[in-house]
């Protein structure tokens, strides 16, 4: 069962995602014509595009029923892992990705850290300190 759609162009919107899944399920298949020498009719590729779609849905709906379970608004990578955990070779995949993007995030936080830090040990320039020193004379 479907919930209710409460905004304004929902429908287009929809409608514009399912044409783009349309297109690329066609482009997918075009390539794999090419290179295994077969054709897929009209209809395969909708009914293909069709069911990627719905398995969409699904995934959305689980994933959001994964982060309501754990009491948050917000869906984490743990939920697409959770989500991912049938297929060994996409669990490991989306692992791996998550480590590395773990590690860039780790990383730029480091840099911009570090940056922040230098920022702060620059020594203050001799006019500036004179300055300083008449608005302050107890320095």
């Amino acid at each position: 069962m479907r919930a209710p759609s409460c905004r304004r162009g929902d429908g287009l919107r929809t409608w514009r995602l399912k044409a783009a899944v349309h297109y690329t399920v066609g482009c997918l298949c075009e390539e794999v014509a090419s290179d295994r020498e077969i054709r897929f009719s009209k209809q395969t590729i909708a009914a293909i595009s069709e069911l990627t779609f719905r398995q969409c849905e699904n995934f959305a709906r689980d994933l959001e029923m994964f982060a309501r379970h754990a009491k948050r608004s917000t869906i984490n990578m743990e939920d697409v892992k959770l989500l991912a955990r049938r297929s060994n070779s996409l669990l490991k995949y989306i692992t791996e990705k998550s480590e590395e993007l773990a590690q860039f995030n780790s990383e730029q936080r480091a840099k911009k850290r570090k940056k922040l830090e230098e920022e702060n040990q620059e020594p203050v320039e001799p006019a500036e300190a004179a300055a300083a020193e008449q608005d302050n004379p107890s320095l």
